[in-house]
Order: structure tokens, then sequence, then C-alpha cells
């Protein structure tokens, strides 16, 4: 009875302790959970390739050159959030990257896939037969877009409207995520409420 006591309380112990020296460890992301790539604080999820981009007013300012503010981590299949405004009057110029692993070391931007930030090409995909819309922005407001990327297929909701779902999407199955700095040619831009929602 003694020794079935001790064990008992052995096991009680050994129990308690692994849960204290696993309460500090950060817990992974799980797939299906809405992640924040940019909380208007820091720049810590991303790196600067190319360009000058910094913190503003609690948002991510494209502010010179031609480049990408690039996510660190790849991913696989997700939902990617974001909120944009050109700060250019007229002809304004960006996009976000996609499904793509390297830049080429003389080119400032990948060679695909790019929802397009041009003016009046807003959310358009060229290189995707079908992803396009058209009136669906607001001009000099800030725009929220959704995209979607799950294997071959992309999709995109613009200002919570849909705009496009296509499929033929090719590429690494894991790959950075990119904000297009094109300041020169199509001016500043800001970008605000960034999410990542990772897809089983």
């Amino acid at each position: 009875m003694k020794n079935i006591l001790v064990c008992g309380l052995v096991a009680v112990w050994v129990l308690f302790s692994q849960q204290a020296l696993t309460a500090g460890e950060p817990r992974a992301a799980k797939p299906g959970r809405r992640v924040a790539l940019f909380d208007g604080k820091s720049l810590d999820a991303w790196d600067v390739l190319k360009c000058e981009a910094v913190l503003d007013q609690g948002t991510i300012l494209l502010k010179a050159g031609n480049g990408l503010v690039q996510t660190k981590k790849k991913y696989r299949d997700y939902v990617f959030e974001y909120e944009w405004k050109a700060l250019k009057d007229d002809k304004w110029d960006s996009g976000v990257y996609f499904r793509y692993d390297s830049v080429p070391d003389n080119k400032p931007w990948p060679p695909r896939y790019q929802a397009n930030l041009l003016k009046g090409d807003e959310g358009n995909v060229h290189e995707l037969k079908g992803a396009t819309s058209q009136g669906l922005c607001k001009n000099g407001e800030w725009n929220s877009f959704k995209l979607t990327v799950r294997g071959a297929t992309a999709q995109m909701e613009i200002n919570g409207k849909p705009a496009w779902k296509v499929t033929g999407v090719e590429g690494p199955e894991y790959s950075f995520i990119g904000l297009q700095a094109e300041v020169p040619g199509g001016g500043q831009f800001r970008f605000r409420n960034i999410y990542i929602t990772e897809l089983k």
C-alpha cells in the first residue's frame, strides 16, 4: 500500500513538473487561426528588400524605391487579408505578390503572381485567366482585400464583395507574400490590418 502511495505521488509530481516547464513555451499557430502579420507597431514579420518602408501612423508606408516588403515566413494555403490606400492623386501603382519563393538578383520583383494595385486594375492578376473585376474599389480611400490561395485555386474579395475565383495557379508549394513598392512610378502606399489564416 505504501509503495502504491509513493508511486502515485511521484507520478503527480512528474505531471505537474512537465506542465510547469511547458507553460511558458509558445504554441505553434494552428491552421484556421487568424494571425496578425502587421499590428501597426512593428515590422517583425517582414523583410524589406530593395526599397524603403517605414512604420508611420500605425501603417506600413512604402516610402521610396522599387522592391518588396516580404513575409519572413513561407506559406502554403492561406487567406491573406489587407487594407491599402494609395497616396498619389492619379496613376497609382503597387501590388501584392504571391506564390513565389525568390526574387531575381537583377530584378526588384518576382515574375509572378501579382494582385495589382494599379489604378483601374486593382485586384486583377494578369497571369491568371479570369482573375479580373471592375468598379469595386474606392479611389482615394482605404480598400479591403481578401486573397485566398489554396492549391491551384485563387480567389479575391474586394471591400466585402466577391471579385473573382480562378484555377491554374502554379508555383512552389510554400511561398512568400510581398507588398510591392513601385514608388518612383506609382507613388507611395499605406498598408494596415494585415492578417493571415493558414488553411489545412
